[in-house]
């Protein structure tokens, strides 16, 4: 089965997800939007599985840079745009196992994942 995790190379917790599988060897592909983009089909796609409101990073710094009329009524399409034209709006890691995405990183969840 084939496993992606996406994310940005110098994010902690994309870190702490590699080093993760790396430790309990899972052989996985990584995918840096910050440097590969991501394609509104691939958001469009995380988000149907596990809603916009798990996938936009709100606590981050470049959400929170917005001016506040971005930030405020925001919709499924307005999220996706956002994420899309800065991905570091996309909470981090996103790891992708076949049809299964998990988003951002458990050690808990990981281990249930690849138990």
């Amino acid at each position: 089965m084939t496993v992606t995790l996406h994310g940005i190379r110098n994010c902690d917790t994309v870190k702490k997800a590699r080093l993760w599988l790396e430790a309990k060897g899972v052989d996985y592909a990584f995918h840096d939007f910050k440097t590969q983009g991501v394609s509104e089909a691939q958001l469009e796609s995380w988000c149907d599985q596990v809603g916009w409101e798990n996938v936009l990073n709100r606590a981050g710094t470049t959400f929170r840079k917005l001016p506040e009329a971005e930030r405020e009524d925001l919709s499924r399409e307005k999220a996706i745009a956002l994420m899309k034209a800065q991905p570091s709006m996309i909470k981090r890691p996103v790891l992708q196992r076949g049809d299964t995405i998990t988003v951002g990183f458990k050690p808990e969840d990981y281990a249930q994942l690849f138990g």
